[in-house]
């Protein structure tokens, strides 16, 4: 089994260290894909993970967003170019499901512009992100969403008392998608979004799903990849 990690605007790949360690200890190889928000567009960082995922050479596989990395992950395997091997599992951490309140507001300013790049004019438009697809409804993947809940508290802005990680509010990372449907579900954990990818609970979450896998999830992404060649 492998693990392939994306990490959020603005951090590194470093920043899993601690949820990739027990993954590694569980025997779960880990992979990690770094880009630098500023200077590469998400269809490239997109394109970039779906030759990564090649590489496995059809090998089952999980992926882990956290963040922006999540949204990069559904864009590649709801997009016109996914790989033919799916994941068996897609762990979303802190991801914005829509836009993001805070990108939102600040996408025109010419410091986020230059730090945050094409991603950051993503996360802050409603219609783009709309656009990105729910890989449990369109491909059968289960779809794990860790929220979040130690964030700004009191009715103050942005957030004005909703549930939040101090970055991304409740709503902003849940969808219908992932409340009604079976594959779809919602973890809330006392973390702020920045420590999401640093968490031995987040691990100990992703480590009891896949340990629950029957054969028959394990075999789901090779039967694809089968139909996907044929065709």
């Amino acid at each position: 089994m492998h693990a392939i990690f994306v990490h959020g605007l603005g951090r590194t790949p470093l920043s899993a260290l601690p949820l990739l360690l027990p993954l590694r200890k569980a025997g779960i190889s880990c992979h990690v894909l770094g880009y630098l928000a500023a200077t590469e567009d998400t269809d490239r960082v997109a394109a970039r993970l779906k030759r990564k995922i090649d590489k496995l050479d059809q090998a089952p596989y999980v992926l882990i967003g956290h963040s922006l990395g999540g949204v990069i992950i559904r864009k590649l395997l709801t997009g016109a170019q996914a790989p033919k091997s799916l994941p068996l599992w897609v762990f979303l951490l802190g991801s914005p499901t829509g836009v993001s309140r805070l990108a939102h507001k600040l996408q025109h300013h010419p410091l986020f512009r230059l730090f945050a790049g094409d991603a950051g004019q993503l996360l802050g438009n409603a219609q783009r992100m709309a656009a990105i697809g729910a890989p449990n409804l369109l491909l059968g993947i289960p779809c794990t969403a860790i929220i979040g809940t130690r964030g700004i508290g009191g009715r103050i802005p942005p957030f004005y008392g909703e549930s939040n990680d101090g970055i991304v509010a409740k709503s902003e990372v849940t969808a219908p998608w992932l409340l009604e449907d079976r594959l779809g579900e919602c973890i809330e954990l006392p973390l702020p979004h920045t420590l999401l990818p640093s968490s031995r609970r987040v691990a100990k979450v992703i480590i009891e799903r896949l340990s629950a896998m029957t054969s028959t999830d394990r075999d789901r992404s090779t039967a694809h990849t089968q139909d996907c060649e044929s065709q």
